[in-house]
């Protein structure tokens, strides 16, 4: 009798020095701590434990399931201001991030949609799918598109601001939940709480992302997509061996001709040009 009241003693002690140390570190919730000493007091340590056990496993579970869907959130971030950051998602669609301008983004989409965050300025030239629309969250909107070319500004320090080069695009004010269509040619404002629509006044804005433009650690052949996007009269191409071949490189109103140039001395390839097109090969 003795040996067994000893042997409980310690018990209690030792599960005292696990509650103590797992609510230090946060694992435990007001909810889940309440619970262990309620326990603790009604039917004693032992059942105390049996409850600790379980709400460990899924304190571990639930922690490690959110450090996961952590690693596979991606950010494309912007931090100069004369130089457009181009980066390519994982369905082809290309976002065109102007200076100080951030985007969020899964390594995956799921199979019924593909949704991204932006804070700041961009232009998005979206690779169209009907069966998986593709979302973009603001602080105050959602877009939703199918596959168009737009810009969106979207600052603390200025009004939200859509302009649709092809396409359309629906746009849901979170607030209130009005939703306009803006189709190519149009601009949606947001002013005065209300998203209001008009004419596109300058055309010209979805040029300026490509005056200066930079890659980092883009693929090969995400990049000369792109250059072929922007200049159609003379097509970049590469052979499948290099198409993964990862750069960092930047660009600034340069022809084709310069850009293929400036490629070949980067990862010292050779090109050939036959009509209009220019192969960039090994040497």
């Amino acid at each position: 009798m003795i040996e067994t009241e000893r042997n409980k003693r310690k018990t209690d002690r030792a599960w005292n020095t696990l509650y103590q140390r797992l609510d230090e570190e946060g694992l435990l919730s007001g909810r889940q701590a309440s619970t262990f000493r309620s326990l603790a007091w009604k039917g004693g340590m032992t059942a105390a434990a049996v409850a600790l056990l379980c709400l460990l496993v899924s304190v571990v579970y639930l922690n490690r399931t959110g450090q996961d869907a952590d690693r596979n959130l991606l950010t494309r971030q912007n931090s100069e201001t004369a130089t457009t950051l181009v980066t390519t998602l994982e369905d082809g669609s290309v976002v065109y991030l102007a200076g100080n301008t951030s985007l969020k983004f899964p390594e995956h989409f799921s199979s019924d949609r593909r949704e991204v965050s932006l804070q700041g300025n961009a232009l998005f030239d979206i690779a169209g799918n009907r069966a998986r629309p593709f979302v973009i969250e603001t602080e105050d909107t959602r877009i939703e598109v199918l596959g168009t070319a737009f810009n969106v500004k979207s600052t603390g320090s200025s009004p939200f601001e859509l302009s649709v080069q092809r396409g359309e695009v629906k746009v849901t004010l979170k607030k209130n939940g009005q939703d306009i269509h803006v189709k190519a040619g149009e601009t949606v404002t947001l002013l005065s709480r209300k998203l209001q629509l008009s004419a596109t006044p300058d055309p010209a804005l979805f040029d300026r992302y490509t005056d200066r433009i930079r890659f980092k650690d883009e693929k090969l052949g995400d990049i000369l997509r792109v250059i072929n996007l922007q200049n159609p009269d003379i097509r970049l191409e590469t052979t499948p061996e290099l198409w993964n071949r990862t750069l960092t490189v930047t660009f600034s109103n340069d022809t084709p001709e310069a850009m293929a140039e400036l490629i070949c001395l980067a990862l010292d390839l050779k090109k050939t040009r036959q009509d209009n097109t220019i192969l960039l090969s090994k040497q």
